[in-house]
């Protein structure tokens, strides 16, 4: 099985039925429908997504549903909800409650875009997830990391996904040496995503970075992340998968189907 775990999917600025929220970060300009992506996994092999709730509909569910339920049953969704909103738990009950939710996602990312200072409320929310039995997906700057650690140590029931490798270069090699040693508790799981290339700022080799997280994380805790979008096609759906296999070469066949999907169908009971 084929599995990838970090889609964003957006209805597009023409369709009103699903606008983009008014705190929006960003807004894309073309649209990436579910329909596409499967068109995309069919023409690349790929079993199953996880659609990750992307920040443009900030807490508005609408078309994150839409899209699980065009899916039929191949696509799964990740939440975003806000720690800080007394209507958190209703709201993440109620998406659970579809049966197709498998994870909920925090961000610590730009200080603009952060968690509230209150841990109280944090761990309100990764409570919640844990008695709704989501993981929890945590995307931030490796500055941030540490006021995580905490509450992995606490919920240690509750699966972690660390998102696009600890964004590793978004900070130094000292504060990213935080998310390589997370590996020290058995129920992280690191998403191989958003991996950056050589001609992208800031114009680094990522593959040493990403062998220090192989090692550390092994390839039972690995998994694919990315290569669909608006302009995506079956061919280039494939490529990323492959791209992904070049930095687990030093795996054997079985580690590599691992990290490639394995793991992603155990973690999300696919």
């Amino acid at each position: 099985m084929r599995v990838d775990t970090h889609v964003h999917c957006f209805a597009g600025p023409e369709d009103a039925r699903f606008p983009f929220h008014p705190q929006a970060p960003y807004e894309p300009a073309e649209p990436a429908t579910p329909q596409h992506l499967l068109r995309c996994m069919d023409g690349a092999g790929v079993d199953r997504a996880i659609i990750v709730h992307p920040e443009p509909y900030q807490d508005d569910h609408r078309y994150l549903e839409h899209c699980l339920d065009v899916g039929q049953g191949r696509l799964k969704g990740t939440v975003l909800l806000f720690a800080d909103d007394p209507q958190m738990a209703e709201k993440m009950t109620r998406l659970a409650q579809r049966g197709d939710i498998v994870a909920a996602r925090i961000h610590a990312y730009a200080p603009e875009r952060m968690p509230p200072d209150d841990i109280r409320l944090i761990r309100a929310l990764w409570r919640q997830a844990t008695q709704l039995g989501l993981a929890v997906q945590l995307h931030f700057e490796p500055r941030y990391a540490p006021r995580f650690e905490p509450l992995i140590r606490e919920f240690r029931e509750t699966p972690v996904i660390i998102d696009h490798l600890g964004r590793p270069f978004q900070g130094t090699p000292q504060e990213h040496q935080v998310v390589i040693d997370w590996a020290k508790y058995p129920h992280t799981t690191l998403k191989l995503s958003a991996i950056p290339a050589k001609t992208s700022y800031p114009h680094r080799d990522i593959a040493p970075v990403i062998r220090r997280l192989c090692d550390a994380y092994g390839p039972g805790r690995l998994i694919h992340g990315g290569g669909s979008g608006a302009s995506a096609t079956g061919a280039s759906y494939r490529a990323a998968f492959e791209r992904t296999a070049q930095y687990l070469a030093h795996f054997n066949p079985a580690e590599q189907a691992q990290a490639l999907g394995g793991n992603a169908a155990r973690l999300f009971h696919l």
